[in-house]
């Protein structure tokens, strides 16, 4: 059984995708042990609550600065020590106190097809607007593992995702995040099949 946290930051739709490849069997080696949000108020953990999975929020508000609150993360993980760690539209990036304590342990979900569109300032409806101003015709997504760097870890599985003529950022993200829906639980069956 491959035991994962997953880290969240809004609304949980990758959280869902994977809890309904759970239900429908095609993650039958995979249970889902605690959802860690950088938000209280996101609708993520509304998601995993009524699942009964538990839940935490690590708030940077919380906290009086970013290393207190990145020392209690690792403080969870570690007490947890989940097989897996899997960033499912996380807004924070990882300390390296962090990824080297759990080196490719740790997944995340990417909006374009790494290299393109990623690093730092790269996330959200921003990948999806420099896309288009760049006059992209395909797009996409990428599942990667998260290494010291931001976006740069080895990519598990990419898909593309044409980009449509009056495509607008919000039309395009739909459609990638469709695709993103699809391809995580895809590589987290991968990696449940590697621990057996």
């Amino acid at each position: 059984m491959l035991r994962i946290a997953v880290l969240v930051s809004g609304g949980g739709s990758n959280l869902q995708a994977i809890l309904d490849a759970i239900d429908s069997g095609k993650l039958d080696s995979v249970r889902v042990e605690l959802v860690i949000s950088s938000n209280r108020e996101a609708y993520a953990l509304k998601r995993a609550e009524s699942r009964g999975i538990p839940t935490m929020v690590i708030d940077a508000h919380d906290w009086p600065g970013p290393r207190e609150r990145d020392d209690k993360l690792l403080e969870v993980l570690n007490e947890l020590n989940p097989d897996l760690i899997v960033l499912a539209g996380y807004m924070k990036i990882l300390p390296e106190s962090i990824v080297g304590r759990f080196p490719r342990k740790i997944i995340n979900i990417h909006p374009s097809l790494i290299p393109q569109f990623c690093g730092e300032g790269f996330y959200g409806m921003r990948v999806h607007r420099a896309v288009l101003e760049a006059g992209e015709t395909t797009s996409g997504a990428t599942v990667h593992y998260v290494d010291e760097g931001v976006d740069t870890g080895e990519v598990l599985l990419q898909e593309q995702v044409p980009v449509l003529k009056g495509d607008t950022p919000e039309s395009l993200a739909a459609r990638v995040l469709e695709t993103e829906h699809r391809i995580l639980p895809e590589v987290i069956n991968r990696l449940s099949r590697e621990v057996k």
